[in-house]
Formats: C-alpha cells, sequence, structure tokens
C-alpha cells in the first residue's frame, strides 16, 4: 500500500496528501481522518499504548489511518489526558479511568464527525485494556484488535523495567543520571495511580467483552498473547489471530523503527471485512465540522493546525495568554520522534516560554509521525534537502500570522536542520543546537547505516570499556564486538585529524579550507545571526564540532557571536532535569533577545 513507503518511487508525482485534520476535545488534541469514499457506516478509533512504546508506534498509526481512509472508513487518533500534545492534569483520578474518559470521550467526537454509528477499535499494549473497559460502556462496537496486548500488568511493568534500562544504557546515562522514581521510560513517567491499577491487571480475568469479533496479533515468543487469543474464543463468537510481524522492530527506537507492513495490511484487511459486511446505513444526521479550538493552559493557548502545500504537515502552535514580546521558536523535531518531543520535551518547553510571552511552533516534518510523506521525496527523510522544504513552509505560516521574527531550535538531527535553515532563510533570524551529530552530511553515506551503529566519543568508550558490566556483556556476547570496534576506529580516526588540524586556531585565514560547516557560519555571522551551541560533555557531536574548530573549540574565538555551552554529566538527549534547565534557558534568552532587537 502507498502509505508504507512514503517514495518507494522517488520518480511519482502523485497528489501531495493532507494530514488528517486536527481536533481538539476534552482538553486533548485528535486527528480525525475522513474517508476517501462514502462511508459504509463504520469507523476506526485508535487507543494508543503508553509511553515510548506510543512514540515509536505513532507513525504507524497514521499509515493505517491513511490506508482505512482509501477504502471508505474514516478514523479517529488522540492523546490521552495529560500525555503528548494533551493538557496537563493537576488530579490524576483513580487508575485508568481518566484515560477510559479521554477514550470516551474521543469515540463520541469520532461518531459526530463521520456520521457513523458504528466503531472498530483499534488497541496496541495498554490501549488494550482501555479497549476492553469501553466495550462495555458503548453500545455498537463491530470488533477490537488487540495489538500485543498488555495482558498481565505485574509482567507488563517488570518488562517497563528492563525497557528502561535498555533504553538508558543505549544513550549511555550512568546509573547515577537514570532517572528511577515510579515507572519512568524514556523520560516519560506513567501517573502512580494508573501504576497501581496496572499492577492488578490481567486480562485473562476477564468475563465478558462487548464486541464480536477479535483480531489478536500475538508477539513471536509471547506464549500469553495466544493464550489470551483463546480465553477471548470462549467470550466472543469470531476470533482472529495472526503473528505481529515486525513488532520488534516497530517498538525498539522510533530513529530507526521500521513500519510493519504485513501486520498493518492484516489489520486494514479485517477491517475492511467488518465494515463490507455492516448492513445498517450511515447514520442519518450530517457529520459535524471539525473544530480545532485553542487548548488553554496556564499562561499559553495551543491551536492544533495543518500548514504547507495541500495541508500537508501537522503541528501545534503555541502562543502566550498574554502580550507576546519575544521572537517565535521553531522547535524542530529529532529524527522520526513525534513533535511532543523525547520525554514530552517540546511541549514542556512551548509551554513554559509561552508563559514568558514567547510563541512556538512545533510540527512533524514530512512522513515523521503525523505528517505524511512528500511525494518525490526519499523514504529516509533524515539529513535529506526535503526536509528543508518543510522548514520554509513553516516559517512561511509564522510570516502570514505576523509571528516573525523567528529562530530555529533542535537537538541532533534537528539542530542540523536547524542550521541549514538558518542558512537557507534571512527570516530566521536565531539559532540554538543541542548536540548536533554534525553540520554537513556526506550523501553517499548511508543514513540508516550511521543511526544504527552510531559511535560514541572516546571518553565515553573509555567510561564503558572500565565498568564491569560493559565486559561481561561484552565476553558473553551480548554486545556486537565487530561494530564496536569499527566505531571506536572511526572515532579514533576523528581524534586523528583533529590533531592535524590544530593550525585553525593559530591561523584563522586556514578556516575557509575546512568547507561548508566554517564557511557557513561565516555566512550566518555576516548576517548577524545569534547562534548558541550546546552540547553535553562526552556527546559524539562534540567530536565533530572539534573537527571544525580545533581542540575544545578554540577557533570559535575567531566568530565572537557564537555562544558555546558545555552542560556537564549528561545524555545525548538531556535526560537530567538540569541539563533541560540550561536548554530552556538559552533558548528563552534568544527569544528575548531577538524580540527586543
Amino acid at each position: 500500500m502507498a502509505g508504507w513507503g512514503a517514495a518507494e518511487n522517488p520518480s511519482e508525482t502523485k497528489d501531495v496528501r493532507s494530514a488528517a485534520t486536527p481536533v481538539t476535545f476534552a482538553g486533548t488534541v485528535g486527528l480525525f481522518m475522513s474517508a476517501a469514499t462514502p462511508p459504509a457506516g463504520t469507523a476506526v478509533l485508535f487507543l494508543s499504548p503508553w509511553g515510548f512504546e506510543e512514540m515509536c508506534v505513532r507513525k504507524f498509526w497514521r499509515i493505517l489511518a491513511e490506508d482505512l481512509a482509501d477504502i471508505g472508513i474514516p478514523s479517529l487518533r488522540f492523546d490521552y489526558a495529560g500525555t503528548g500534545d494533551a493538557l496537563d492534569v493537576v488530579d490524576e483520578g483513580e487508575g485508568l479511568s481518566l484515560w477510559e474518559q479521554t477514550a470516551l470521550a474521543a469515540a463520541a467526537e469520532l461518531k459526530s464527525l463521520s456520521g457513523c454509528e458504528r466503531l472498530i477499535l483499534v488497541s496496541q499494549g495498554l490501549g488494550g485494556t482501555i479497549a476492553a473497559r469501553l466495550s462495555e460502556r458503548l453500545a455498537d462496537i463491530d470488533g477490537i484488535a488487540f495489538l500485543a496486548p498488555v495482558i498481565s500488568g505485574r509482567a507488563y511493568l517488570r518488562e517497563l523495567t528492563v525497557w528502561s534500562k535498555m533504553i538508558d544504557e543505549g544513550m549511555g546515562l550512568e546509573e547515577a543520571q537514570r532517572q528511577t522514581d515510579g515507572v519512568t521510560v524514556a523520560s516519560l513517567r506513567m501517573p502512580d495511580t494508573v501504576a497501581d491499577a496496572v499492577k492488578k491487571l490481567n486480562l485473562m480475568n476477564l468475563a465478558s467483552l462487548g464486541t464480536p469479533n477479535c483480531l489478536v496479533l500475538t508477539r513471536p515468543g509471547r506464549p500469553g498473547d495466544a493464550d489470551f487469543a483463546r480465553h477471548l474464543e470462549t467470550l466472543v463468537p469470531h476470533v482472529e489471530q495472526s503473528t505481529y510481524e515486525g513488532y520488534d522492530d516497530l517498538v525498539s527506537n522510533p530513529t530507526i523503527a521500521v513500519m510493519p507492513a504485513v501486520s498493518g495490511s492484516r489489520v486494514v484487511e479485517w477491517a475492511r471485512s467488518l465494515a463490507s459486511g455492516q448492513t445498517r446505513p450511515i447514520a442519518s444526521s450530517p457529520a459535524k465540522m471539525a473544530n480545532a479550538a485553542p487548548l488553554i493552559g496556564d499562561g499559553f493557548r495551543e491551536t492544533p493546525l495543518r500548514f504547507g502545500k495541500g495541508g500537508r504537515i501537522f503541528g501545534i502552535l503555541c502562543e502566550p495568554e498574554g502580550e507576546r514580546r519575544g521572537a517565535t521558536a521553531l522547535l524542530l523535531t529529532t529524527a522520526y520522534d513525534r513533535h511532543a518531543g523525547w520525554g514530552r520535551m517540546s511541549v514542556s518547553m512551548a509551554r513554559s516560554l509561552a508563559h514568558d510571552g514567547i510563541a512556538s511552533l512545533r510540527f512533524d516534518n514530512a512522513n515523521v509521525g503525523d505528517s505524511p510523506p512528500l511525494p518525490g521525496a526519499p523514504g529516509q527523510v533524515l539529513y535529506s534537502r526535503e526536509q528543508q522544504q518543510d522548514v520554509t513552509e513553516a516559517l512561511d505560516l509564522l510570516e502570514a500570522r505576523k509571528l516573525l521574527p523567528a529562530f530555529a531550535v533542535g537537538r541532533c538531527s534537528g539542530g542540523y536542520l536547524a542550521f541549514h535553515a538558518a542558512l537557507r532563510d534571512a527570516r530566521c533570524e536565531g539559532l540554538v543546537t543541542v548536540n548536533p551529530y554534525s553540520f554537513t552530511w556526506d550523501e553517499s553515506r548511508s543514513v540508516d547505516e550511521a543511526l544504527r551503529y552510531a559511535p560514541r566519543s572516546l571518553e565515553t568508550y573509555g567510561r564503558k570499556f572500565l565498568q564491569m558490566e560493559t565486559l561481561r556483556r561484552l565476553f558473553g556476547g551480548q554486545i556486537d564486538a565487530k561494530s564496536a570496534l569499527r566505531n571506536l576506529a572511526t572515532v579514533l580516526g576523528r581524534r586523528a585529524l583533529r590533531s592535524s588540524r590544530q593550525l585553525l586556531s593559530a591561523f584563522p585565514f586556514l578556516a575557509a579550507t575546512q568547507g561548508p560547516v566554517i564557511n557557513g557560519f561565516r555566512t550566518l555571522t555576516r548576517r548577524k545571526v545569534d547562534i548558541s551551541l550546546l552540547y553535553s560533555a562526552h556527546d559524539i557531536g562534540l567530536d565533530h564540532l572539534h573537527e571544525q574548530f580545533g581542540q575544545d573549540g578554540d577557533g570559535l574565538k575567531h566568530f565572537p557571536g557564537i555562544r558555546l555551552t558545555i552542560i556537564p554529566e549528561a545524555d545525548h538527549n538531556l535526560t537530567p532535569p538540569y541539563a533541560r534547565k540550561v536548554y530552556l534557558h538559552e533558548v528563552r534568552e534568544m527569544g528575548l533577545r531577538l524580540g527586543k532587537a
């Protein structure tokens, strides 16, 4: 299906596909995908997993929604209260009740928007529990798809503990830097009341289910999933079971996630079979017009919107409730993380900035999260030239809404994009980058390979090697020794290259020989672009900076307008709270400076 690979054929010239229509309800943001053909009276409500798994599934949900729309099935996907783009909650309520209430409101919204009376619930992970509860409270549920459901709450929480440690180790976090209070995975903390309720969950104890049809996608090596499918056969007339092919590749890391096309097609065909067998007509009352009224919070208002050619890009405009007094921050995504950011970093930053009078726009680049791919663009969009078009159209939106001046903010690949956005577009008057892997990219190099086998700094390798746990894993075969040695050789080679460039700090006229990066910074400096570079003390990106500007960045003294900040004891994703405060401070100060200019 066309949705699975952005541009399998780069020469395709198909029309640009619009992003789903944003709506707001019950203090949250939803995305309604209308049917491309007259609907048969059945719509799909997506019920997401929690936390890191939700980040990985976000793009998968969008692709499923597009494929369902193509066969006449409208759908709605949304954020639970207190997650994603939803407003934060003061009272977490009891257990899963708050998320269940959000899901009930979403079901009502979907019926109103689509005119459909009947629903199919498509769930993954913890969303399966919400689906089971909704089926007992809503009539006309034609079917429930359980994708990798959470069957035992206790087992799930143990799995999250392991998942959290693996993610933290992958980021190079020291034990003291890890967030170990409560249930925390990838800087996302599960509310304590939810965790307490999850601990008591056991779907094998379900005594009834308010639907005649179920689809269970079982994970390889998880016999409990098949046991659950057999239990459902005692509760409902029709149960289908398939292997969740590609599950592990989907949820391992949003940066390198592979969309499970075979499993996705299985879900779409199952939904088609239920919808096509429906004889009841669509509701006689006309569908409600979609409305994306701003969500109002403490000192901010957020408006979900579409922009760009054909409304192809989805984003959130966050504005101060009071007087605007700063430049507008363009918060760029990192890799394939949704626009809410790693650990909701972009959400919290946007709302904090608005409290100080600074507006911001956060959005998903094409083929990231909720924005569909750009026809003709490569399937791998990171470090591609096409992403610059997304930023240009974002600046067009800000200009049309009289929200200039603007400045670009990005971490890792978002920092690379911010640098090039500032070079290409004079409307970008400032630049804040955090841990950019590099400011230039060799287009002959495979982005996929670089993402999967990204080297770390030499200091990080040194600390890791001295840890007994690392040695045990190495000799136990749990670490890919070949890849580790290759990455270490790469870092040593770069260190040697840097040593040969020490003349840079002594002879500034040699800077031009360093190529596009130095020349790019010269261009930005001539334009008086405000520039702030932030790095974690042992980030691999700092090695790349030293390649260009010499040891300890001494060559930056020839660019007096550039501020360099090194954050001690922080990882690539700025997990420690103090590191995020440094980041927020730099962005806030730049916004206020440019607002006065």
